[in-house]
């Protein structure tokens, strides 16, 4: 994050901080909690939210911080100018993966359709030095898989296991590290353990493009575009660390803002970028047309889970989901009905005032829902600040997002069960969808975090 970033947020959230070293024990937490929500609407007050928590690094440990600030562009040109000296043995090769969020980003910008647009910031990431270039949409793959799969095993145990359902996504760094830090034993247990897209890739480059490339992993030096600031603290986290190696899955995450930023610094015109095709982990660079998940401007674990499920549990194909908007557009339920029997409930919860209603109504077991989609950007991952704030005052965009979600529903849907990329995959690389190496390369756990951390940062409902 740029210097000049991380002081408009301090400025911005610095009546946040000062709280955020406020104890609150439980008893206390739901008492507020009791005042701030009335008639299922959670008011701010005085009250810290947790969207501006994260705007701020804070409650950051030093060894944190550092971590952090090594997610720059600055760290990549030192990298870049590394190669271009004759010190072989610092040499690395460089490889970017771009999230397909990021794509509309690009292609409003340029004035383009996304898969031009694509190819477009694959020639200006090419002309830096980047060796690589590929799209996650195929990690994604992966993690909706083996999110369905440990839906339906969920779904199984529930009788006997009190953790097994409700299932939350854990593809959304911001709500993951609010539920570690702040909510603990009462959510972790039930986030899905499925990597996300961003960490699938880690482990692709790392692990299998890199053998088939005859390279070490710490000889790879791993980009990742994102529209998401908290993109970078899930790119630090220890487990995503191999300390033998000494090398990360994913090195440095830049938003789509930051990479942007670069052009205009380098007065990078669109026209006189070369088109270049995105390369393939299974091979060359080919012209082959980007297309995206199901879902509005996120990877759709919902929608993938929720047909999944209809199928693989109740024998239902499930063509078309009608979504149900309760508080807002931001907090949608889906419901599957056979012969006026509630079969499946499902919703998708953005934004952190909708994530604060749906956890209070967990504390008091007010939560119908087998499976929540959370995502702490209100509007999905297109409205990541990394790519959707506004140059002016800090706020959403709200015309670009606009745009971005035209640009991002006009690609074609292909879902991952037929993607024979990944069945390759699969085999290639995990040796089976059920090996010990699928489980320990697309899987991951989550903790307390309170536990660990001597003076963990608390919130104030």
């Amino acid at each position: 994050m740029s210097e000049v970033n991380i002081a408009k947020r301090k400025e911005k959230c610095e009546n946040c901080t000062k709280q955020c070293n406020k104890k609150q024990g439980e008893n206390g937490a739901n008492s507020q909690e009791e005042k701030d929500e009335v008639n299922g609407q959670v008011h701010e007050g005085s009250q810290l939210l947790l969207s501006a928590c994260l705007s701020c690094d804070g409650c950051l440990s030093e060894e944190e911080s550092l971590k952090i600030s090594q997610q720059s562009l600055e760290e990549v040109e030192r990298v870049l100018a590394l190669n271009k000296k004759c010190d072989v043995s610092k040499h690395k090769v460089l490889v970017a993966s771009v999230c397909p969020q990021s794509l509309p980003f690009f292609a409003v910008k340029f004035g383009l359709d996304v898969t031009e647009a694509a190819h477009k910031l694959c020639g200006f990431l090419k002309s830096l030095g980047v060796q690589y270039v590929f799209d996650t949409t195929l990690s994604a793959g992966f993690s909706i898989l083996e999110s369905q799969k440990e839906f339906i095993q969920r779904y199984r145990r529930r009788h006997h296991d009190s953790h097994a359902l409700p299932m939350f996504t854990s593809s959304c760094p911001g709500w993951i590290r609010y539920a570690e830090r702040v909510l603990g034993s009462l959510v972790t247990p039930h986030i899905c353990t499925a990597r996300s897209p961003q960490q699938v890739m880690g482990c692709l480059v790392k692990d299998y493009f890199s053998k088939q490339q005859k390279l070490s992993p710490e000889k790879v030096y791993h980009v990742l575009v994102a529209p998401c600031f908290d993109k970078k603290l899930e790119a630090v986290r220890e487990e995503f660390y191999n300390s033998l190696l000494e090398t990360r899955d994913v090195d440095c995450v830049l938003t789509s803002g930051e990479i942007h930023y670069l052009m205009e610094q380098r007065k990078v015109s669109v026209e006189e970028l070369d088109s270049l095709p995105l390369d393939h982990v299974l091979g060359e660079a080919e012209d082959v047309a980007l297309v995206r998940h199901e879902g509005r401007g996120s990877e759709g674990f919902l929608e993938h889970i929720f047909k999944h499920a209809a199928k693989e549990l109740f024998g239902l194909d499930v063509h078309e989901i009608t979504y149900k908007t309760l508080r807002n557009r931001d907090f949608q339920e889906v419901t599957l009905e056979r012969d006026g029997e509630t079969l499946l409930q499902f919703a998708a919860v953005y934004g952190f005032r909708n994530i604060q209603t749906l956890v209070h109504r967990m504390r008091k077991g007010r939560v119908p829902y087998q499976l929540v989609e959370v995502l702490s950007c209100p509007g999905g991952c297109l409205s990541g600040r990394g790519q959707a704030e506004s140059e002016v005052g800090g706020s959403l965009d709200k015309a670009l997002v606009q745009q971005m979600e035209e640009a991002y529903s006009s690609l074609p849907v292909r879902l991952p069960e037929v993607n024979p990329v990944l069945h390759t995959l699969y085999q290639e690389w995990l040796q089976g969808q059920d090996s010990p190496q699928a489980s320990t390369l697309l899987h991951t756990h989550y903790r307390n975090q309170s536990q660990i951390h001597t003076q963990p940062p608390h919130m104030q409902w």
